[in-house]
C-alpha cells in the first residue's frame, strides 16, 4: 500500500508540471451544461458577469444564466478529457475545476463562433483576437483576463503534451502584466465591532417584526459568532470553513484541521476566544439546527434547515453582520486579510503566515507587508539616510 501511495503522489506531481507556477483561482458560479453543436454553455451569472471575480460570490445566485453560445462537439469532447485529467491526475479542487471549466467554455463557444472544429484546427490569432475580446467584449479585470490566459496555456499545454495537436498556438500569447492591489483590512476595533454584531434577540436594539420566533431564531446568533471567530482566528477562507467537520476540532490542542485548495491540509490554532466560541455553538446551538436522518454531513456549521452551510451563505451572513455593524465592503476575505495584516503587524515571520494561511507561493503571502504602513515606516526611519 505505500509503494501505491507514493506512486500516485509521484504521478499527480508530473500531472502538475503541466499547470502554470501559481494558480490561484476563485470561482463562485457553478458552471453549466455542454450540449450539442446547437447546445448552449451556460453559467450563472454573479456580480458583473463574465468577469469571473471573487468579490461577488453568491450574489448572483438564482439570476438568469448568460448564454456563451454554441460549441462544436469536438471541442466539448477535448474538454472532458481535460478536466477529467484535472480532477484525477492533477487532484485540483472543485471550485478550481470550475474555473478551468467556465473558461474553457467561454473559449470554445468563440472558437465555434469564429469557425473553428477542432482543437487541431485552432490558429494563435484566434486565440489572440479571443484574448484580446476578454476586456472589450466581456469588461473583465486585469486579475480575470491573467487567470483566463493561464487556463488557456495549461489547456493547450495539455493537448501538447498527448500530442493532439502538432504546434502548441498559445505559446504566441504573453500574459499580461498586471497592477497587484493591495487588499481591504480592517482595524482591531472594526474587526471587534463585526465579531460582536451577532447578538441574542432580546439584545437587539431594533425590534423584530411581529411574527413567530422558532427557537432557531434564537440561536442562530451563536453560529454567526462562532463563524465570525473562526474566519479571523484561522483566517480561513469562506470554503474552508464551509467545509469544517466536527471531527476537524482537535480541541486538545486548541487547532483546527483546514482542507484548502488541492484538497491541501493544514493545522490553524483557533484562539480562546474563538474556542470558546464553537463550544458554546456546539453545546447550545448546532444541537436546536441539527435534524434526524445525518442530513448535516458531519459539518459543524449547519444551516436553520439542519444542512451543511454553504459558501454562499457564509458570504451573506458576513456581509450582514458588517452592515449591521456600520461597516462597508465587508466580506470573508476580508477577515483573512485582516488575519493575515495583524499577524504580520505583531511580528510574526512571513513564512508562518504563508503556512497559516496555505498559499503554495511566499509570492503572494508577500502582498501583506505592503499592506503594514507602520511597519514601512519604521523600516524608512531606521535604515534611510533621511527617515
Amino acid at each position: 500500500m505505500p509503494a501505491r501511495q507514493s506512486t500516485t503522489t509521484k504521478k499527480r506531481a508530473n500531472a502538475r508540471a503541466v499547470l502554470p507556477a501559481s494558480v490561484d483561482v476563485i470561482i463562485e458560479p457553478k458552471p453549466g451544461r455542454a450540449g450539442g453543436v446547437g447546445g448552449d454553455v451556460r453559467r450563472r451569472a454573479g456580480r458583473g458577469a463574465g468577469r469571473g471575480t471573487g468579490r461577488g460570490a453568491g450574489r448572483g445566485a438564482g439570476r438568469a444564466p448568460v448564454d456563451f453560445g454554441p460549441v462544436a462537439p469536438a471541442f466539448q469532447t477535448a474538454k472532458a478529457a481535460f478536466v477529467a485529467f484535472l480532477r484525477v491526475e492533477c487532484g485540483l479542487s472543485v471550485n478550481t475545476l470550475r474555473a478551468y471549466s467556465r473558461d474553457v467554455d467561454l473559449m470554445h463557444a468563440e472558437l465555434t463562433e469564429g469557425g473553428a472544429r477542432a482543437v487541431e484546427t485552432v490558429t494563435a490569432r484566434q486565440l489572440v483576437l479571443h484574448v484580446a475580446g476578454l476586456r472589450s467584449e466581456h469588461s473583465m479585470a486585469a486579475a480575470s483576463v491573467a487567470r483566463h490566459l493561464a487556463t488557456i496555456k495549461v489547456y493547450f499545454r495539455w493537448m501538447r503534451a498527448r500530442e493532439m495537436i502538432d504546434t502548441n498556438p498559445a505559446d504566441a500569447l504573453d500574459r499580461p502584466t498586471r497592477w497587484k492591489n493591495l487588499p481591504g483590512v480592517m482595524t482591531p476595533l472594526q474587526v471587534k465591532a463585526l465579531l460582536d454584531a451577532p447578538r441574542a434577540l432580546d439584545d437587539e436594539p431594533k425590534p423584530r417584526p411581529a411574527r413567530a420566533i422558532s427557537a432557531q431564531d434564537r440561536v442562530l446568533w451563536l453560529r454567526d459568532r462562532a463563524l465570525l471567530e473562526l474566519l479571523y482566528a484561522s483566517g480561513l477562507r469562506a470554503s474552508e470553513v464551509a467545509g469544517v467537520s466536527n471531527s476537524d476540532l482537535i480541541d486538545t490542542l486548541g487547532v483546527v484541521r483546514v482542507t484548502g485548495k488541492g484538497n491541501k491540509q493544514r493545522l490553524v490554532p483557533m484562539g480562546e476566544p474563538a474556542r470558546a466560541a464553537v463550544q458554546r455553538y456546539l453545546k447550545e446551538c448546532r444541537p436546536v439546527l441539527r435534524r434526524a436522518g445525518a442530513m448535516d454531513e458531519g459539518r459543524l456549521l449547519l444551516s436553520r434547515t439542519g444542512r451543511p452551510l454553504e459558501r454562499v451563505a457564509v458570504w451573506q451572513i458576513v456581509t450582514g453582520h458588517a452592515k449591521a455593524a456600520g461597516l462597508r465592503d465587508v466580506h470573508p476575505h476580508t477577515l483573512r486579510h485582516s488575519f493575515a495584516t495583524h499577524l504580520l503587524i505583531g511580528g510574526a515571520d512571513l513564512r508562518v503566515v504563508q503556512e497559516l494561511l496555505g498559499h503554495a507561493d511566499i509570492a503572494t503571502t508577500q502582498i501583506y507587508t505592503h499592506v503594514d504602513g507602520s511597519r514601512l515606516k519604521s523600516v524608512h526611519r531606521k535604515f534611510h539616510p533621511r527617515g
